[in-house]
């Protein structure tokens, strides 16, 4: 057996800086932790109350919030995240009128700490180091009842911030990793509320729909569980459900998917409380596709401390700065990040999921052909509009219109919008070819006969007075989130003999069909709601 010693320095800071916060509610306190070199959030940080087994995770601006009661109590709290120290601070210190600022500064990976390796394992491949991380799942994480509570969210993002944000508050009790989770994993809803001083946009909080493509994962599938949002969450938890199929190229860990769908590469360690871990990049190229990802593994027992994983469509090209600087050209699909903290009794529990996808809105055309009339005393046509199209002499032209009577095109003579949504189209045809068309027409129009079979048309390129061309449909794209960050673990619990209250999981989490347990409400657990701006 070989012993080598490994050191880690940390440096911390806290600055006294607070940040205005307008509209502040007495009823918390609240804090952003950001990186002192870059001033970028440290996002999923973990923040624990000193003496409590209870804690929150920062959002994605690094902010969080706790109760004011906390702070009128004088308990400390302790921040923890990959590559930075757990330290404690003295909430005294901060301000409960303001956004108090911790600097956090970025650890330096140096010698100190005596790490035991057995013989030969400092020689381990990347892929060893992991297909060793899935073999000691078993033992790594429960096996027996237990169970966690904490805050869920599900919104979404625009370019304008957060909207259709909902919140619960859940407790989770799990049978154990031997267990399928989605077959006996109950759930019990505490508090669920749809946050509206948040925006809401109904169109986009409907469900996928790939039958009509009105909502939509360009180029993915995803199930839709009932609508239960915290379900599709669950599912996502490759290390949770580490024996089934969690989502594609990862599938089943348990039979070695995820090794035989990607490559590996060792990068240098990081930490995590005074643990030192493995830094293992994985990536899988596709034709069109792009999958990265990053597992950090215990170099003490190999326990699976975070699994990041993204797949991204090298036929867009994306615009984020950050991506682009690690070399990602494509736009993101769906990105998943797992982490698991050990407790008490040194099995791993989950900290935190996160599963955030893109998605995009197809909205109808606003402007739109309500129907076309034939006016065979006229001998003409007359288009009806659901608006006003816009009165100008371009459209007089035959450009724009496209109409056929079996086969031959048809040239107008004569084109006059009018001011009351529609247009009428005078035929340029000799006499007894309007008359004959015309006839023909209204005889199978009286016979309840399909005219279109006989009579087709397009029109292209015409706006309406509010300038929304024509059967034009428009898009939006938006990135979703669902989240869970536990607050309290508790080992060897179980749901009871009780099963009142219970989530269905094939219902949405809206509280129409949900079962609330109001009884059993405990104000201990808060909503970790984020700030209304993220950049702010």
């Amino acid at each position: 057996m070989k012993i080598f010693t490994t050191k880690f320095l940390f440096i911390y800071l806290l600055v006294s800086t607070c940040v205005s916060l307008s509209a502040q509610t007495s009823e918390f306190l609240r804090a952003k932790v950001l990186d002192q070199q870059t001033g970028e959030p440290v996002l999923f940080a973990t923040v624990s109350i000193k003496g409590k087994s209870k804690g929150v995770i920062t959002n994605m601006d690094g902010s969080f919030r706790l109760p004011i009661n906390f702070w009128k109590s004088g308990i400390s709290i302790e921040i923890s995240s990959m590559g930075y120290e757990k330290k404690e601070f003295d909430l005294q210190k901060f301000s409960p009128n303001d956004i108090n600022i911790v600097r956090l500064v970025p650890g330096v990976f140096t010698l100190n700490e005596a790490v035991v390796i057995a013989k030969g394992e400092k020689r381990l491949s990347a892929r060893a180091i992991v297909r060793r991380a899935i073999e000691r799942i078993p033992k790594n994480y429960p096996l027996s009842n237990f169970s966690t509570k904490g805050y869920y969210r599900d919104y979404q993002l625009d370019s304008l911030g957060y909207l259709n944000l909902n919140e619960a508050i859940l407790q989770v009790f799990d049978n154990g990793f031997d267990e399928i989770d989605s077959v006996s994993t109950k759930t019990r809803i505490y508090e669920y509320k749809q946050n509206t001083t948040f925006r809401r946009d109904t169109l986009a909080d409907d469900s996928y729909n790939y039958k009509d493509w009105k909502k939509t994962i360009d180029n993915a599938y995803l199930e839709s569980h009932g609508g239960n949002e915290f379900t599709i969450l669950r599912v996502h938890d490759a290390i949770r459900n580490y024996k089934i199929n969690s989502f594609d190229l990862i599938n089943s860990m348990e039979d070695g998917d995820i090794l035989k769908n990607h490559s590996f590469k060792k990068m240098e360690d990081t930490y995590f409380d005074g643990e030192p871990l493995y830094t293992i990049r994985i990536k899988k190229i596709l034709p069109g596709y792009e999958a990265r990802g990053t597992v950090y593994i215990s170099k003490n027992n190999y326990a699976i401390h975070k699994l990041q994983y993204a797949v991204y469509d090298d036929n867009k090209r994306n615009k984020n700065e950050r991506l682009q600087e690690i070399g990602v050209k494509g736009e993101l699909i769906f990105e998943i990040v797992s982490e698991y903290n050990r407790d008490s009794d040194l099995k791993m529990y989950l900290n935190y999921i996160s599963f955030h996808n893109t998605f995009q809105l197809s909205i109808r055309p606003k402007f739109v052909i309500e129907d076309l009339l034939i006016m065979a005393e006229k001998r003409a046509f007359l288009l009806n509009f659901n608006n006003q199209p816009v009165i100008d002499p371009i459209f007089q032209s035959n450009e724009w219109y496209d109409f056929n009577y079996k086969g031959k095109k048809i040239e107008f003579e004569k084109i006059e919008v009018k001011s009351n949504s529609t247009i009428v189209l005078f035929p340029k045809m000799s006499s007894r070819d309007l008359s004959n068309m015309f006839g023909d027409l209204e005889t199978m129009a009286n016979k309840n006969r399909d005219v279109s079979a006989a009579m087709k048309f397009k029109v292209t390129g015409l706006k309406d007075v509010e300038g929304n061309m024509l059967n034009t449909w428009t898009y939006r794209n938006y990135d979703q989130f669902r989240e869970f960050f536990t607050q309290e673990t508790f080992p060897n619990l179980s749901v009871g003999i009780s099963k009142d209250s219970l989530m269905l999981k094939d219902a949405p989490l809206d509280g129409k069909l949900q079962p609330i347990c109001l009884q059993c409400k405990s104000s201990s657990y808060w909503m970790n709601t984020p700030l209304q701006n993220t950049k702010q």
